[in-house]
């Protein structure tokens, strides 16, 4: 297929593709005529790569959950490497989640502070 049918089918734009294919993600085949040509299997690539891009994985991250698909594997997380980078982004979450609350706590102490007898209100609730 070529690259407009593969943006369109992964939801991606061209211009998206181009760069996977510059960052070395996306296998760069060509027909006779210059056109790009992309198989089925790199919809899968594509799909996997949108898919950590959307919860928060860089281009970096994503590159051995490429390579574990490209080798056979049904999955990108099957093969120990991507599951190192599903353990350290585990680690960045709790992280800024741990940053959050204290910072949470910091601006709960200064409207108490401020306004003493305001109620917190909780759940993301205005």
């Amino acid at each position: 297929m070529r690259i407009g049918e593969l943006a369109r089918r992964a939801g991606v734009s061209t211009r998206a593709l181009r760069y996977y294919e510059q960052q070395g993600l996306l296998p760069a085949r060509r027909s006779t005529n210059g056109y790009r040509e992309y198989e089925e299997s790199d919809l899968k690539l594509v799909t996997e790569i949108r898919s950590l891009l959307t919860v928060g994985f860089t281009l970096e991250d994503a590159r051995p959950f490429v390579e574990c698909l490209r080798s056979g594997h049904g999955s990108g997380g099957a093969c120990p490497e991507s599951v190192e980078v599903y353990r350290r982004k585990i680690t960045e979450i709790d992280d800024q989640i741990r940053t959050l609350l204290e910072r949470r706590a910091e601006v709960a102490a200064q409207l108490a502070e401020a306004c003493p007898g305001c109620a917190l209100r909780t759940g993301g609730t205005r």
